[in-house]
């Protein structure tokens, strides 16, 4: 059953880029952006996480915390994370449990995991959910979502 509007953040926990356990729960009372993507170092997820990176301080200053998932190891999310200096948290899907539990479609007829950036306001509800394998327009549209809700 994927995420829509209106419905609660899930529990869950996984693997941060340094290897500890990250909890859903950390972030309760807070924006979140949780942004799904098909992999570490490739050009289109690249320019995405630079462009949050980019806005980070934008996000930061809504109160609001970002965090990327893709299938990628804990380690290869350390080295993407070091590389292009990202300031914001990386989850390992490599089970794809995290796909699963927020219905994360698959792309280019099930060759790629998806793209898609869940917005949820600092009561954990779902605001906005923008579903597109272009890497463009996610980092505006999640920023444009948690202004309107405040």
């Amino acid at each position: 059953m994927a995420i829509q509007i209106g419905d609660k953040l899930p529990s869950f926990k996984a693997a941060k880029q340094d290897g500890t356990a990250f909890e859903s729960a950390s972030i309760q009372h807070k924006p979140v952006v949780i942004y799904f993507y098909p992999k570490d170092f490739t050009p289109g997820c690249t320019t995405q996480a630079c462009s949050f990176r980019d806005a980070y301080q934008d996000f930061q200053d809504l109160g609001a915390e970002v965090i990327g998932v893709s299938g990628d190891s804990a380690t290869s999310h350390q080295n993407f994370q070091q590389k292009y200096k990202l300031p914001f948290i990386l989850l390992s899907d490599a089970d794809r449990k995290l796909r699963r539990l927020f219905g994360v479609p698959t792309a280019l007829f099930g060759l790629l995991p998806g793209r898609v950036t869940y917005v949820f306001d600092a009561k954990g509800y779902c605001i906005y959910i923008f579903d597109s394998i272009s890497a463009k327009n996610h980092i505006t549209k999640a920023l444009d979502a948690i202004k309107k809700s405040k």
